[in-house]
């Protein structure tokens, strides 16, 4: 994944920066944890161990310890760690903790993709409204969601209370949705398409790009 990520704090390996806020790196290493732990406890696993884990993240187990053992005992030796708990414990860390809600903008292949997968509500993200410029997409039904009028953003995101915005239109688009949000007070935006976005320093951008994740797994297939 390509981060276009404003962020202004120390980028060293602490595991609290500042005080109170997480490093890069931790926070990156605990986001993946938390995707094993949530794919595990819907496969009914009740503990996993920090070697299973980093079998499937592929961090060095003795890392793992550390990361987690810098937040208090969540483990036990020759048990593990307990799913649920540590779910719980981790999305209390990263400040993840209830429900967010986001807006998404575009009603094509992808949009409905992201819409009709779990892939946000399992960690806690709820999507609360879509949004399409086409006349002809726009009030047609996707799951509980009725697509709005892009004009309805600013009534939207304030009745709502969204705090993040997933972009899955074409990129010569993309930048226009971009300025729409920020105007409308979001400050981080989850973008699928290819445009490089230009936004204020305190609107942070995700950019996804399958592409160039393959070109990182390739490069260290190769070397």
């Amino acid at each position: 994944m390509i981060e276009q990520a404003v962020e202004r704090h120390d980028v060293s390996d602490e595991l609290i920066v500042d005080g109170e806020r997480l490093s890069l790196g931790v926070a990156a290493r605990l986001s993946r944890y938390l995707q094993v732990l949530t794919q595990a406890r819907k496969m009914g696993r009740e503990t996993i161990s920090s070697q299973e884990l980093s079998d499937y993240t592929h961090i060095n187990p003795t890392q793992i310890r550390r990361d987690l053992s810098g937040f208090g005992k969540f483990g036990k030796r020759g048990v593990g760690y307990n799913v649920d708990s540590l779910v719980s414990e981790i999305r209390k860390i990263l400040r993840t903790a209830g429900q967010h809600n986001i807006a998404l903008f575009g009603a094509g292949n992808l949009g409905l993709a992201i819409a009709s997968s779990d892939i946000f509500a399992d960690h806690g993200f709820q999507i609360v409204a879509m949004f399409d410029v086409d006349p002809s997409v726009v009030g047609t039904q996707v799951g509980s969601l009725a697509v709005r009028d892009f004009g309805e953003l600013g009534k939207v995101v304030a009745e709502q209370e969204v705090v993040v915005g997933v972009i899955a239109v074409p990129a010569t688009a993309a930048q226009a949705v971009a300025d729409r949000l920020v105007d409308a007070g979001v400050k981080i935006i989850f973008n699928y398409s290819e445009q490089l976005l230009q936004v204020p320093p305190e609107v942070t951008v995700h950019t996804s790009s399958p592409a160039v994740d393959l070109l990182y797994a390739l490069y260290f297939y190769l070397t």
